[in-house]
């Protein structure tokens, strides 16, 4: 079994930011410099859950777990070192060597990953010549005449790698030339087959749309005809595959998932082209499903991103009705109560592309703040769709439907709000609809003990943040190379302080001290230079002198220091939360004469208390046996030692 190098475990771990792969199981929303949630590990009904995007670091401020990526990987989905790192690798798109092995236990599914592998480059291999046709061809004028008409930039049309697939063959030939295998062309659904075997290129006189994964990945592709033709559809998509299957991929999800965590929600377009001219707008977290509804596995992405989704689909009655589906579909879902869900309805007749080319990014991002609406005001508007409401019979229809879905909201205030809006719109007595709704409420089946309200009562507020989950793993890092410890270590168990108690913990003069140094240790070769040649200095604590040793033998390998590795170089725990708190102070700022106070204090000032404390026990204990000799001796060490102390103390104040 291939051991990896240091080298190429640093080139793993800097392959994806560590946001994308912890947000995949944890929300997280900015706050300041870093990103918030709350802990996977332990019960955490305040966000304590903190990472870093610059340093490539997590920490949380309550149990204290911290680490690199691999760590989070590790703690939460019980892998071995390696397995992180083999994960982290297909997620950045690294390549192992051959003959690595991640785990001890036989892994079936070995094969299909090199295939994924080898499936995604020749998606990128795809993408990257359809980019050229449109691009720089004359085959691609048409299309980039469509796609400028459309209002797309040529920034915009790089930043979604848009393409062009030609009338004529030209694919097979460039990835065949490339040597990729029959096998490999037949699995990835670029390609169809005719009775002989032979294959053909799928797509043709088409703009291509590259589908992403997560990481940003293209694992399928959809296209758009440029011609009618009404043998064909107007979008065609990939079929599935290994890599692509569609009820778990949502458009644009990579890049909006990152703005989501900025501005706290999602945005839901109907469309590929609203996604791409939303984000030439300036609004960068539009998603779109797969040209079909919303699915479980769509929505579960959504819920770990945020705990908002927008939903903004065309204005004209095709729109509104597929609003009320997605409506229909996420209040029918496991997710329902973790979703606040909000309606933007454009104009009738306008899509958020015509919208923006007729007025501008910002007055669409002024729209989409400001007219954000809750389901049941949707619903209540919707309802009216063919109605002629200055017909008597035809009005109390609609009031009797409104008031029945004015039922179904759960908040008694905006019950009583909407009711108020619907009296005054008609004139018509709000006592009257509000005993028609009192009637509604009493016909409803009442909840049974210990069970949730039923998810057709749309939360018009934002659902209270579910409890997360506990942790009852075990840090597990089996043997790797020489470095990594074959037994588990039982993880810590969360702990909450009172303030008097975290009050109690702060940290005495020789702490501070020591973890100051120790930071200039990391960050500065001078420092380090100076300790190597002071044979007898040591930490007086024994976390930080085992960091210290830690970090000597670090920069055996490595030039310079980084947080995200050296998280990974250190084993414990404990040690790593130390690691990750000592990163808050500022190395830079420590001048040389503020080293020199430090190892004083170790060196020096830390030895003396401690040995006047010594003294001073063992002067109780002679007393206590009328040792008289060795009181006079001791108290004769004690006037010495109380003399340097002094004389440390004219030093410091000098």
């Amino acid at each position: 079994m291939a051991r990896l190098s240091q080298e190429l475990i640093d080139q793993v771990r800097q392959s994806v930011d560590i946001a994308d792969v912890i947000s995949q199981d944890v929300q997280l929303q900015r706050q300041g410099k870093n990103l918030v949630g709350h802990c996977p590990f332990h019960e955490d009904n305040t966000p304590s859950f903190s990472v870093s995007e610059q340093k490539q670091f997590f920490y949380c401020f309550s149990c204290h777990r911290s680490g690199s990526v691999f760590d989070f990987l590790m703690e939460l989905h019980h892998l071995s070192f390696p397995q992180a790192v083999e994960q982290v690798a297909k997620l950045g798109s690294v390549a192992l060597p051959t003959d690595f092995q991640a785990g001890a236990e036989p892994k079936t599914e070995q094969a299909p990953d090199s295939q994924q592998g080898r499936l995604i480059k020749l998606h990128e291999t795809t993408m990257r010549l359809y980019h050229h046709i449109l691009m720089n061809t004359p085959a691609g004028e048409s299309a980039r005449r469509y796609l400028q008409k459309r209002g797309l930039t040529q920034e915009l049309i790089d930043q979604f790698n848009l393409g062009y697939a030609p009338k004529e063959e030209v694919l097979k030939a460039v990835l065949e030339k490339e040597g990729h295998d029959y096998q490999l062309l037949r699995r990835s659904g670029l390609f169809t087959e005719d009775r002989s075997g032979s294959l053909h290129d799928r797509f043709h006189d088409r703009v291509m749309f590259p589908l992403k994964d997560g990481q940003g990945r293209p694992v399928a592709f959809s296209g758009r005809l440029l011609q009618k033709n009404t043998d064909a559809p107007k979008y065609l998509n990939s079929p599935e595959t290994p890599i692509f299957n569609k009820r778990r991929l949502i458009f644009n999800f990579d890049l909006a998932r990152k703005a989501a965590r900025e501005n706290g929600k999602l945005l839901l377009f109907e469309g590929y082209m609203d996604v791409i001219s939303a984000y030439g707008a300036g609004v960068h977290n539009g998603i779109a499903s797969m040209g079909t509804s919303l699915t479980d596995e769509q929505l579960a992405m959504i819920v770990k991103t945020t705990n908002q989704l927008n939903i903004c689909y065309d204005g004209d009655a095709p729109g509104q009705n597929a609003i009320e589906r997605a409506l229909k579909l996420i209040e029918a879902s496991a997710v329902a109560s973790q979703l606040k869900i909000r309606v933007v309805q454009l104009p009738t007749g306008q899509d958020p592309d015509e919208y923006i080319q007729q007025n501008g990014g910002a007055k669409f991002r002024d729209y989409l703040k400001n007219t954000e609406e809750t389901p049941t005001a949707f619903r209540l508007r919707y309802l009216r769709q063919g109605l002629n409401l200055s017909n008597q019979a035809e009005l109390l229809s609609y009031l009797n439907a409104a008031i029945g879905v004015i039922a179904k909201v759960g908040d008694p205030v905006a019950r009583d709000l909407y009711v108020q809006e619907l009296a005054r719109e008609f004139q018509v007595n709000p006592q009257n609809l509000q005993q028609q709704l009192t009637t509604q409420l009493q016909k409803q089946p009442a909840a049974q003990p210990g069970t949730a309200p039923p998810v057709s009562q749309w939360p018009d507020n934002p659902p209270a943040a579910p409890k997360r989950r506990s942790f009852n793993g075990s840090f597990t890092r089996p043997a790797y190379g020489q470095k990594r410890r074959a037994q588990a270590q039982p993880a810590p168990q969360a702990v909450t302080l009172t303030a008097a108690e975290q009050q109690s913990l702060a940290l005495d003069q020789t702490e501070r001290a020591e973890r100051l140094l120790l930071t200039a240790v990391l960050h500065d070769y001078g420092t380090r230079a100076q300790l190597k040649a002071m044979p007898d200095f040591a930490f007086v604590h024994d976390q930080y002198q085992e960091l210290y040793q830690q970090a000597l033998n670090y920069f055996t390998e490595h030039d310079e220091y980084d947080l995200a590795s050296f998280l990974d170089y250190v084993d414990d725990p404990a040690l790593k939360a130390t690691l990750t708190q000592l990163d808050g102070l500022n190395a830079a700022a420590v001048p040389p004469a503020a080293i020199d106070d430090c190892l004083r204090i170790i060196m020096q000032k830390t030895p003396l208390t401690q040995k006047i404390a010594q003294a001073k026990l063992a002067l109780q204990e002679a007393k206590a046996r009328s040792d008289h000799e060795l009181i006079t001796q001791l108290t004769i060490e004690l006037i010495q030692l109380y003399s340097q102390q002094q004389r440390l103390k004219t030093e410091e104040t000098s």
